[in-house]
């Protein structure tokens, strides 16, 4: 697989990598801990060199069962990890808010070495912005931790534009997760402008829609009560059968191209900018080879820009994320 640049500091990741928080949460029942490993370690031999993990996912269980998958692969791939949110005390599934206290951070930076069994983060994603605390405050104390060689590259998840700005002018942003694909478009506007204008990467989460874009999930799938998506609006029996047109124009351009809907959604991406990398989550070896091989379908600035006017035409129904969730994003 070829490798994009995230950023001005030199961090080269494959073009593709794996969300890896439904390895142990998210999504219903997760897969036992050694097949999530083999899944991981196959994905690294495939190519995957950029993993993707979060203190909060399990919680902690995520980021042990992922330095696990990959210790054999050390100095070879690149893991990202995140620290902001503010756990329960009895350490149960969620959080009880936000908290990026720079003693926090620092806490959480030693304790997820640790779990990930590396001598330093990769990329120390700050997962949502804190109100209460000054992000050049939050910027300074991973400019520390990256003095210190416990960090390398700074990262920011979900957050709006100026605070990138007030982020990066204390410590080089090296890239903005947020969540990014055919039917979450908002980026666009104002996020997509200040990355290229500030040289920084992006890497879009959910770029299959949480599935729905891939035409496996219709409105009458039935989630789990511990499958997140059973709380999405967006994923609400009713908006399913609205937003089923984005899925129908996805398909006629798989057909076209002799690909499948997820390999559209994601050589679609890849198109848009030379410094985005999606970070499609799989617990499925299967979905991974697939995944991996949107890499090789290649659309036209022309398919792109046809693609990019056809699912715009459709109007989403339903918020991409529960009330408590968005009033955290684009802070």
């Amino acid at each position: 697989m070829q490798k994009r640049k995230l950023g001005n500091g030199g961090l080269e990741v494959s073009e593709i990598g794996l969300g890896c928080m439904s390895m142990t949460s998210g999504y219903g029942a997760p897969p036992e801990r050694q097949e999530a490993i083999r899944v991981m370690r196959q994905a690294a031999e495939m190519g995957v060199t950029f993993f993707d993990t979060a203190e909060v996912y399990g919680p902690f269980k995520n980021e042990d069962v992922v330095g696990e998958a990959l210790a054999p692969f050390k100095g070879k791939v690149v893991i990202a990890t995140k620290f902001g949110f503010q756990l329960h005390e009895d350490f149960s599934p969620g959080f009880s808010g936000t908290n990026s206290r720079p003693e926090r951070i620092r806490l959480v930076a030693e304790e997820s070495l640790k779990r990930l069994r590396v001598d330093v983060i990769d990329l120390f994603y700050q997962h949502r912005v804190d109100p209460d605390v000054p992000i050049e405050d939050v910027a300074g104390t991973v400019r520390d931790l990256i003095a210190e060689g416990k960090v390398k590259h700074f990262g920011l998840s979900e957050a709006g534009a100026q605070t990138i700005r007030r982020a990066h002018a204390v410590q080089p942003v090296s890239a903005l997760q947020s969540e990014y694909s055919l039917w979450t478009r908002e980026p666009e506007e104002e996020i997509m402008p200040t990355l290229e204008e500030l040289g920084i990467g992006f890497v879009p989460f959910s770029p299959l829609g949480k599935g729905f874009l891939t035409a496996t999930v219709t409105a009458e799938t039935e989630f789990a009560s511990n499958d997140f998506r059973s709380r999405i609006p967006r994923f609400a029996s009713e908006a399913r059968a609205a937003n089923q047109r984005l899925v129908d124009v996805v398909s006629g351009f798989a057909k076209r191209k002799g690909a499948t809907n997820a390999q559209i959604a994601l050589a679609w991406l890849l198109g848009r900018k030379p410094w985005i990398v999606p970070i499609p989550g799989t617990r499925s070896l299967e979905r991974v080879r697939e995944n991996v091989g949107g890499a090789a379908v290649h659309l036209s600035p022309e398919e792109v820009a046809e693609l990019s006017e056809a699912s715009a035409a459709v109007k989403i129904e339903g918020a991409r994320y529960p009330d408590e969730f968005m009033k955290m994003s684009g802070r």
